[in-house]
């Protein structure tokens, strides 16, 4: 399942990869359009996932699987073939993300539903780890594939990757869930849940955070080597891998600095850190690569080190009955995060003065730090309540 994962991310970030070399400047969007351009993804996983992760509760979560990762790989061979500008290819690459809400969380419930219980945690940090590696391979992909003929041609060609994932589900043993009780879309037991609710908000804040420096990485890093004439050490595709790449042993690692020492402390811990390594990028924006470089590297260790241990607790707080649901919600407001991340940093540059300057991306660090902090006040509001003795 993680190695057929890695496929089902071949597209993910095709749009940030190619977004400041290419779709910026041929259909002249703004920062803010750019922004909507690539959160569209998440937009339209964040309206379908609702759906279909609560029907894995219901019906064998391989199904549904199946189904997005095939509408996934027809979508992003649409935007390659058909997008023409913002709106266009908006809504293709918001169809893309629904593929994708069929494909990333019934694949978590389909990969938990196969476990026992003890493995749970470590099994489900693995999976969302192969995550990281995944978008890293998109981007090395998608840039790599661009250069070479043209930005149509990443599209077409990371299309193939979803069905790497068709295949593997063909060899799952068949798990049907249990009988359901209750209406499809009836999230007030996730709701009351409070410890359950305390990882989901937790996750948002993550990945506004996540998804904003995903979608704005390469051109960030392409301001850093004009703003240097070229000498900007290491080039966009490879800093923009390279962050992909160590977010996977990061994120196995905050999950197990949250078995010992405790999820909620070791995640409050993790968000903080990130918020501070935030602003000093943003305050360092103007400065040598030499300066910037181990900042990024270290923003590549903070901001997904949350990631498996938001997750997995998530999974092991959730109702048994409703853990479909609850990872419906999880979902639900990681991604619509995700997309106001992504547009919001955008906004950030326009207001500030675009992203050719440097107080600009001071203020889009800004906001990213501003985001990730949101994280640590969740997980305070979900903390057990002492019970009050009569």
């Amino acid at each position: 399942m993680c190695l057929a994962q890695l496929g089902s991310l071949l597209p993910h970030v095709v749009v940030p990869s190619v977004l400041a070399q290419f779709l910026i400047p041929e259909w002249r969007l703004s920062g803010a359009e750019a922004g909507l351009l690539a959160g569209s993804y998440a937009a339209g996983y964040m309206l379908a996932v609702p759906v279909l992760a609560t029907l894995t509760d219901r019906i064998d979560a391989r199904t549904i699987l199946i189904a997005g990762s095939l509408l996934s790989a027809a979508a992003t061979m649409m935007f390659g073939v058909f997008a023409q500008g913002l709106w266009s290819g908006a809504a293709i690459w918001g169809l893309a993300g629904i593929g994708f809400a069929g494909a990333y969380m019934p694949g978590l419930k389909a990969l938990t539903d196969r476990l026992v219980p003890g493995d749970s945690s470590r099994a489900v940090t693995f999976y969302t780890s192969a995550f990281s590696f995944g978008v890293g391979l998109s981007f090395l992909v998608s840039q790599l594939v661009a250069e070479r003929w043209g930005w149509r041609s990443a599209f077409v060609i990371t299309a193939a990757g979803p069905l790497a994932m068709v295949m593997v589900c063909l060899f799952l043993r068949p798990v049907a869930p249990k009988p359901a009780s209750g209406r499809l879309l009836d999230f007030a037991p996730v709701i009351s849940n409070r410890p359950a609710m305390g990882y989901v908000l937790g996750y948002g804040a993550h990945c506004f955070e996540l998804y904003g420096i995903r979608t704005w990485l390469v051109a960030f890093w392409t301001f850093v080597a004009v703003q240097n004439a070229g000498s900007a050490i290491l080039s966009p595709i490879a800093v923009s891998v390279a962050f992909s790449i160590i977010a996977m042993p990061a994120s196995i690692f905050g999950n197990e600095m949250a078995l010992r020492f405790g999820r909620h402390r070791a995640i409050m811990v993790i968000m903080i850190a990130s918020a501070i390594v935030a602003l000093a990028i943003g305050l360092s924006a103007d400065k040598s690569p030499w300066i910037l470089l181990p900042l990024i590297a270290l923003y590549a260790l903070t901001v997904p080190a949350d990631s498996g241990a938001l997750t997995s607790g998530m999974t092991m707080a959730a109702n048994p009955d409703y853990r479909g649901a609850t990872m419906a919600m999880h979902s639900t407001v990681g991604f619509g995060l995700s997309a106001l991340g992504s547009w919001g940093v955008g906004m950030a540059l326009d207001v500030a003065g675009g992203p050719t300057s440097a107080s600009a991306w001071t203020a889009a660090f800004a906001l990213l730090a501003a985001g990730i902090m949101l994280g640590p006040l969740a997980l305070y509001w979900s903390r057990p309540q002492p019970k009050q003795s009569s």
